[in-house]
């Protein structure tokens, strides 16, 4: 079974809800956790992330983690939400470099913009629109 790590910075936006989008769609055939590069660790998903996961009929539970190198070595695939993250990974963790990509790249390839906005503080309104632009490319996915 596939192992999917979704990276983002604080663990309780980005990163959660697209753990809770692919597990949701992939139903049991494959599983995604998620951690952050700067996180409190167990503080609660965002309220407006949850409330958007709640719109779509998607549970989470969650507290957020820090990624640490064994995330790393038990993922089949390392989504991050911006090339920044990725650089970041790939310059602490060079032995995974070849696993860690951003969700974007991986899904359309690296031309042009590969970040996924982060909503942190913003309004449901944008919540909403990272969460659709989260599902559409999770939806794509191909994890051969």
């Amino acid at each position: 079974m596939k192992n999917i790590l979704f990276v983002c910075t604080g663990n309780t936006c980005r990163s959660p809800m697209a753990e809770a989008i692919f597990n949701n769609i992939q139903n049991g055939n494959a599983f995604a956790r998620s951690a952050g590069l700067f996180s409190a660790e167990g503080s609660r998903a965002a309220e407006n992330a949850l409330r958007v996961l709640a719109e779509n009929k998607i549970q989470l539970e969650h507290r957020s983690k820090q990624l640490v190198e064994e995330d790393l070595e038990s993922a089949s695939y390392v989504f991050t939400m911006t090339r920044a993250h990725k650089e970041m990974l790939m310059d602490k963790y060079p032995a995974a470099a070849d696993k860690i990509f951003t969700l974007k790249e991986y899904v359309k390839g690296p031309e042009g913009n590969i970040d996924i906005v982060d909503p942190f503080g913003g309004n449901i309104h944008t919540y909403r629109e990272t969460f659709q632009e989260m599902k559409s490319l999770i939806e794509k996915l191909s994890l051969d």
